[in-house]
């Protein structure tokens, strides 16, 4: 054995020895982070990787692997998680093995993947299903399997373990061997430790192990197909290469091993095509230090030791090129993915490298160890995947600049991204005035998005307010200028409300800066209403990019809509020639009920905001020499008038206030009813009946309510006052029907009549501080149809029942909405884009970027199909 400290899966990969203290010149301690700058590489260039996502698990991450659609992760806790490449999500979780998954391995076809763990077991998936096809294991005590490969030519798996030995199974032959028994497997053995007997000749019972597959698929390796002492160290890693015909080792072509170990040495074994047996050739010497990880390159072999260090040999003529210092602590792990080598350290940092090994990058990818690594590329893109023993996956664009920048070779749905992180970086926040450049800038932004993509763009003032609104017009295919055909307008605002940036403020991240994880984007506006606007401005390009956009597509995209729309109404108005017609009209802010089914909104309540002051001639007053019965205190008024306007069953008593509201139909009926079965067994409903949760819905969305929201007193905050002036802030929810204007009236009209009755000298002051109207759209016409028509084509996709959305109305208002459709003469639809948990306006925004991506496919159906209806 080697000095090699080993990777104990029982600490997650940790090493068994505290790691070293670093010594500068003086003999002070530095850190790791110091050293690593210090150490290998020369100057760090500035082309750092981009942190496209980042997923999280609850243990750590030994080992990884990646598909054209789908990264997997192994993890201490013997499971293997598998996430999707393109929306981060986790597609499949399966508790794969009993002990650490060391090892992932994707034949080259991709559609079986291999499994080695620290309980001597190497598993066989369907890569696709996860169906465990087969379960492999030694006749010895192998101990942990670190690595495995396959070869799929020959159909043979090898596997090198903690034994020091390398093994391998022949698939073709699995049905010529004889069946094994359960008690050969690796669990039911009898350990020589754990299972020695005590004191008294007894041993303690083991508890009951786990599930063992069936016999018929247990595969045991045949003794005749292990080379032991394969390394005079554990065997740590492995390749398998298909080598150039006219090699001196190999003969003609063929595939070759490489195993490196704790010895400090790569064995290269030639492989008999006919047996799959294997057969020691050459090796190298990497000197004292064990061989932890390596990657190929063409005939260079890249070699990832101990203590830091990389050395790197010509295959072709077995001559070892360079080894350097390049990290602080052991190089866990290595890969390639065309001209680039990645390392990756305990110390948490990666580094990247040249074809010809000239250094480009360095940069810290995790908190702790970084244990497993992949590359890949996709959409143009070079992505470098790192596993570590913070719990996390980390996904990196890990492109050259010039390459990274070039918007031909990304996704649209790259671009998109792109596009959202730099509008999430402007702190567009309406209602601070000291954000007014940001907001300016946020809007300059966008107009020039609607430029790139093919829209004509300008900004218009709005002097009722600071920020001006974005307006542009996507042109449908073979005009000139304006479209005749239909038009179609989406409404959206870039605008949002603040977010403390201070450490501890409540946010996992930074606020304005967008970042991926879990599956999510996290980020201030990233729901409301940044993405959903992007969505729509990229479906509506993606469109005039395929020759596929019909008729005109426009977009308004105010910046005050958090500040209660100010001036959005005279804008509009002031440009009503330049919009010209509109025919329908989209809106994408709001959400999900839940966040399982997709939702359309057809109704919105609106709202009056009022503030209801009693003052009195008099200052403020000490209780103690002016508090009497005589004396009428503004706090008692104001609280006695506020008693009046509901009864104590929350009934409103403003007269003739809910007389308009228009009973419920059966067609609404049958809505609510396919609402409550979709959410009636959800863990946040389940507390209720079907008859309670309809009844809830109900009263929040289809009935008016009123609601006292806070009530402020002048003076000193001291105990001993009698305020001289009292005030309250009141809000009316109303739904359609009730009109605006007359429940204003009704308002004023209750309140002043019920304060004259106390006969009062204090004086009363009632003011309407902002106003929306009610939304109500049609469910049954064009638009809505056509909504519900994508929703349920993009969200059944890949499912085998369709899967029909949810209509919902909402409780909350959105002042635009009833305005355009008024202004325009056109009926307006509404697109849930985020789900129930996006914690809009509250701490950790966020937006499933799943969400996203679909939304996008649903408005561009939408721009496509409804204007030919």
């Amino acid at each position: 054995m080697s000095g090699l400290r080993p990777l104990s899966p029982a600490n997650g990969g940790r090493a068994d020895t505290p790691l070293p203290r670093f010594l500068d010149n003086s003999g002070l301690p530095i850190d790791p982070p110091v050293r690593e700058a210090r150490e290998g590489g020369g100057a760090v260039e500035e082309e750092m990787p981009t942190l496209l996502h980042r997923v999280k698990h609850d243990g750590s991450i030994l080992s990884l692997c990646v598909s054209d659609e789908l990264i997997y992760a192994g993890s201490q806790s013997g499971e293997i998680m598998v996430w999707s490449l393109e929306t981060f999500q986790l597609v499949r979780s399966v508790q794969a093995h009993q002990g650490s998954v060391l090892c992932l391995y994707l034949a080259d076809h991709q559609s079986v993947l291999f499994s080695s763990a620290g309980d001597a077991i190497i598993n066989v998936w369907d890569a696709k299903t996860f169906e465990n096809l087969y379960s492999i294991y030694s006749t010895f005590d192998v101990g942990d399997v670190f690595c495995v490969v396959y070869s799929s030519a020959l159909q043979t798996t090898y596997f090198g373990a903690q034994n020091t030995s390398i093994q391998w199974y022949d698939l073709k032959a699995k049905d010529l061997r004889p069946r094994p028994t359960l008690t050969s497997h690796p669990s039911h053995r009898n350990h020589r430790f754990f299972d020695s007997k005590g004191p008294g000749g007894r041993t303690t019972p083991r508890p009951a192990s786990k599930v063992v597959p069936p016999s018929s698929r247990l595969l045991e390796v045949d003794p005749e197909n292990i080379v032991q002492y394969a390394h005079y160290g554990y065997v740590y890693c492995m390749l398998l290469i298909t080598l150039p015909s006219g090699w001196e080792i190999g003969g003609d072509g063929g595939e070759m091993l490489l195993s490196g170990g704790g010895d400090g040495v790569v064995k290269l074994w030639t492989i008999n095509p006919a047996t799959s047996a294997i057969t020691s050739a050459m090796s190298l010497s990497a000197g004292d230090s064990g061989v932890l990880s390596m990657a190929i390159n063409d005939t260079m072999l890249y070699c990832g030791l101990t203590d830091g260090e990389i050395c790197i040999w010509d295959l072709d003529t077995r001559q070892l090129i360079r080894s350097l210092r390049t990290h602080c602590e052991d190089v866990l792990t290595m890969a390639v993915m065309g001209n680039c080598i990645f390392s990756g350290s305990a110390s948490g940092y990666s580094r990247k490298w040249n074809q010809r090994f000239e250094h480009m990058s360095r940069w810290q990818s995790h908190s702790g160890l970084i244990l497993a690594s992949a590359a890949t590329k996709r959409h143009g893109r070079l992505i470098y995947i790192t596993g570590g023993n913070d719990n996390c996956v980390a996904i990196w664009d890990a492109s050259a600049l010039a390459q990274a920048e070039s918007q031909t070779l990304r996704s649209q749905n790259d671009q998109l991204l792109c596009s959202l992180s730099k509008l999430v970086s402007f702190r567009t926040v309406s209602s601070d005035p000291s954000y007014a450049e940001d907001c300016r800038r946020g809007a300059t932004y966008l107009k020039q998005l609607f430029k790139r993509y093919g829209a004509t763009a300008t900004l218009l003032p709005s002097e009722g307010g600071r920020n001006p609104i974005v307006h542009a017009r996507f042109g449908g295919c073979g005009t000139k200028g304006r479209n005749k055909g239909k038009t179609i307008l989406f409404y959206g605002h870039y605008d949002v409300i603040p977010a403390s940036e201070s450490a501890g403020a409540g946010w996992q991240t930074r606020p304005f800066e967008l970042t991926g994880m879990n599956g999510y984007l996290y980020g201030r506006g990233v729901s409301d209403n940044k993405g959903p606007c992007l969505a729509a401005l990229f479906a509506a390009g993606e469109l005039v990019q395929e020759q596929e956009l019909d008729a005109d597509i426009m977009f308004l995209i105010e910046g005050e809509e958090e500040s209660g729309s100010r001036g959005f109404v005279d804008a509009v108005r002031r440009n009503k020639e330049l919009i010209g017609d509109v025919d329908w009209i989209l809106l994408a802010n709001s959400y999900w009920l839940d966040d399982d089914v997709p939702c359309l909104t057809y109704g919105l309540r609106g709202v009056i905001h009022a503030t209801v002051v009693v003052e009195s001639d008099k200052p403020d007053l000490h209780s103690g020499v002016e508090g009497s019965r005589l004396n009428r205190e503004p706090t008692i008024d104001l609280v006695n008038l506020l008693a009046k306007l509901t009864s104590s069953d929350g009934k409103v008593l403003i007269p003739g206030f809910s007389e308009p509201v228009r009973p419920v139909t059966p067609a609404e009926e049958e809505m609510y009813t396919a609402i409550t079965n979709a959410i009636v067994n959800k863990p946040d409903w389940s507390h209720l009946t079907a008859a309670q949760i309809k009844d809830h819905l109900m009263s929040k969305w289809r009935f008016p309510s009123l609601t006292i929201h806070k009530v402020s007193v002048s003076g000193p905050s001291n105990a001993t006052i009698i305020p001289r002036a009292a005030s309250a802030s009141i809000s009316l929810r109303i739904v359609p029907d009730q009109e605006l204007s007359v429940i204003k009236d009704q308002l004023v009209s209750y309140l002043r009549s019920e304060y004259s009755s106390f006969n009062s000298n204090n004086k009363l002051n009632i003011t309407i501080d902002h106003e929306a109207e009610p939304w109500l759209g049609d469910p049954e016409n064009d638009a809505f149809r056509t909504l519900e028509e994508a929703v349920m084509d993009v969200w059944s996709e890949g499912n085998e029942e369709r899967v029909r959305p949810l209509y919902i109305r909402e409780g909350g208002s959105i002042p635009t909405a009833r305005f355009l459709e008024k202004e325009f003469g056109a009926p307006a639809a509404h697109l849930p884009c985020g789900q129930a948990s996006d914690q809009a306006h509250l701490d950790d925004e966020r937006l499933r970027l799943v969400n996203l991506y679909k939304s996008k496919a649903i408005l561009k159906r939408v721009f496509k199909e409804l204007p030919r209806k």
